[in-house]
């Protein structure tokens, strides 16, 4: 994989959209374009109707960050 600094595109300020992440210079929260990918919207419509001041490595970002949280975080499996 390769090494995205998500920070270039990708910011977390406690006065903006309630410390969510967002999209640097905007108040768009990358979990709303990680929503819209997981209902199958595509990149290119994403960027089009919904996002236009996004680009593709804004979402590129998205998804880099959300894999980096998953991979970094501590999961204790559940008992069944």
């Amino acid at each position: 994989m390769g090494t995205m600094d998500v920070r270039n595109h990708i910011s977390v300020t406690a006065d903006v959209c309630h410390g969510q992440p967002c999209f640097k210079g905007t108040r768009v929260m990358v979990y709303l374009v990680l929503e819209l990918l997981e209902a199958g919207i595509s990149q290119e419509d994403i960027l089009k109707d919904y996002y236009p001041t996004l680009t593709q490595q804004s979402i590129q970002a998205a998804l880099h960050y959300a894999a980096q949280l998953i991979r970094d975080r501590e999961f204790i499996p559940s008992v069944s």
